[in-house]
């Protein structure tokens, strides 16, 4: 027969485990129906509205990599009828660059290539390196993508370790040739990406004090008014801009270009 002692012991710890069991169970249903009435009273957010959430962006957005094929093929349809002079200016990028229809006549010194195509990201640029950057061996390269990036859910880390991938891939197949990287610009439509757009222009400005080949264009500053809002310069989507902001970035891509770089394109 067990002792008095021993069986009181065995019966307050058999108590004390049934009722930390049960407690368990209660908490965990009161943390489940918490959470699903937490879910019920919170509001209905649109897929657009979290990629534009400035505090938790939503998460990265799976991107086809040949949804632009059509673009490439038109392009390169363009090339087979006349393929553009060697060691001219290529502006290769996205919408930005895709829109800037006036190139010709705002560098009228230099001979331009705008392969802007779709609302392309930097990861896409790269994916068609070959095709839009590579063959016209130009003597400088401006560059505009990494809005997008962001916008569809990317860090600023990721964006800027795609663009280190373009600056690779470039000096691979075109040694020397020196890259104007054109900040990302803020908009009222991706206002509220700001401080996203600001780390990833701070890390490719950083870069470009460390290499020779690499200059960093800043047009945020002008773009903004002195309440720090974005200026009128946009269409309707609130996003591409007029012609308006085209001639605020005109002048700042000349200066920075006339300026030039301590490297040169090989056989430009």
């Amino acid at each position: 027969m067990r002792s008095p002692s021993l069986a009181l012991k065995s019966a307050t710890l058999s108590l004390l485990l049934g009722f930390a069991t049960a407690c368990a169970t209660y908490g965990e249903e009161v943390v489940i129906e918490a959470a699903d009435d937490a879910a019920a009273d919170q509001p209905q957010v649109t897929e657009a509205q979290q990629r534009q959430a400035p505090d938790q962006p939503a998460a990265p957005t799976e991107i086809d990599l040949t949804r632009f094929d059509d673009a490439i093929a038109e392009f390169a349809a363009a090339d087979a009828a006349e393929m553009p002079p060697a060691c001219a200016t290529l502006f290769v990028g996205s919408s930005s660059i895709r829109f800037w229809n006036t190139l010709a006549r705002d560098f009228p010194d230099r001979r331009v290539i705008n392969r802007g195509f779709g609302g392309s990201t930097i990861a896409e640029v790269n994916h068609y390196f070959d095709q839009i950057v590579a063959p016209y061996k130009p003597a400088q390269i401006v560059f505009y993508a990494g809005e997008n990036d962001l916008n569809a859910g990317k860090s600023p880390a990721a964006v800027f370790a795609d663009f280190e991938a373009f600056m690779s891939m470039k000096e691979n197949a075109l040694g020397t040739t020196p890259v104007w990287y054109i900040a990302a610009k803020p908009s009222k439509l991706r206002f509220d990406q700001l401080d996203r757009q600001t780390e990833l222009n701070a890390q490719i400005e950083a870069l470009a004090r460390v290499r020779y080949d690499l200059d960093y264009i800043n047009v945020v500053d002008p773009m903004l008014n002195d309440d720090g809002a974005p200026k009128d310069i946009f269409v309707s989507d609130d996003l591409h801009m007029t012609a308006d902001g085209y001639a605020i970035w005109t002048p700042i891509v000349k200066a920075a270009l006339n300026q030039g770089q301590p490297m040169t394109a090989p056989d430009c």
